[in-house]
């Protein structure tokens, strides 16, 4: 595996405009999963009706697919405070999302970590700021089906108190180098960031990556999440609330869904229909065969 070893000066960060884009942000105030703006009703529903025309059909039946990794850890110093990410917490993460997405027919596999020097991308990075743009011009890799993933401190402006967030499959095509995750560094499996340091917000996001929503989204009503089998819910959960059911004649809440806010511990599964999502959202916008 490649390792290369990235200096970044400050001043080409600043010299980059950003490009505006539709985002998922997930922004706890406190340390707790939380939700910014992301979809709006109007867009998510431009976006069905295109994904339906578009739609691509299934290949070959079983068929699965493994996906490259690009994993970009941008630091401020050689602190695990400063964004220092060993090798071997990557290696977990990976062991991760590889377990989460077990039932999908999706793996993935690491071909490259860049190590970029820079407290002000650290600091800095968020959703639509200069700092991102700079960021992923100089270093997205690989093609559509490539997931960058990259890893910042979310502590000043826009990006101030980020979990993560991602870009949706539907929008590569007019800002491939904008696509990617972009994660907090401390919740990697082993992070310092208690309740969310099992490596289940990559799992959340890059759901979001490959076409999902979350589980909560539209409330009781209207599209929901346009997955069948994940069960309404009227808003995000926090915590592990068992039992916990928002909207009437429904089931209980899908509170252990990897697409909805409660700790990393309480997350355990997609549904079947979220699996068949990935993969169509894959075929029609990634150029994946599965």
């Amino acid at each position: 595996m490649l390792l290369s070893t990235v200096l970044v000066a400050l001043a080409a960060a600043s010299s980059v405009m950003a490009v505006p884009r539709p985002f998922i942000r997930d922004a706890p105030v406190e340390p707790r999963r939380g939700c910014g703006t992301h979809i709006s009703a109007a867009r998510l529903a431009s976006a069905e009706r295109k994904f339906q025309t578009q739609r691509l059909p299934p290949g070959a039946e079983n068929a699965t697919a493994t996906l490259d990794v690009y994993f970009h850890v941008v630091s401020a110093n050689d602190t695990v405070e400063g964004g220092e990410v060993p090798d071997s917490q990557i290696a977990a993460q990976l062991a991760t999302i590889n377990k989460d997405y077990n039932t999908t027919g999706i793996s993935f596999r690491l071909v490259n970590t860049t190590r970029i020097r820079s407290p002000e991308w650290f600091n800095k990075v968020g959703p639509d700021s200069p700092e991102e743009a700079a960021m992923k011009t100089l270093f997205r890799m690989g093609d559509a089906s490539a997931l960058n993933i990259y890893t910042v401190g979310f502590k000043e402006g826009e990006g101030k108190g980020l979990l993560g967030y991602a870009t949706f499959p539907i929008d590569y095509n007019s800002k491939p180098k904008n696509d990617g995750v972009v994660l907090l560094s401390s919740t990697l499996p082993g992070g310092p960031l208690a309740k969310y340091n099992m490596g289940r917000t990559l799992t959340h996001e890059s759901g979001h990556w490959a076409g999902l929503y979350h589980t909560f989204e539209g409330g009781c009503t209207g599209l929901g999440d346009s997955v069948d089998d994940t069960a309404p819910e009227e808003s995000a959960a926090y915590g592990c609330p068992d039992k916990r059911d928002t909207c009437p004649g429904g089931d209980v809440d899908p509170i252990h869904n990897f697409m909805d806010y409660t700790d990393d511990s309480c997350m355990t599964a997609f549904t079947p229909g979220q699996g068949t999502r990935i993969r169509a959202q894959l075929r029609t916008y990634r150029g994946v065969d599965v």
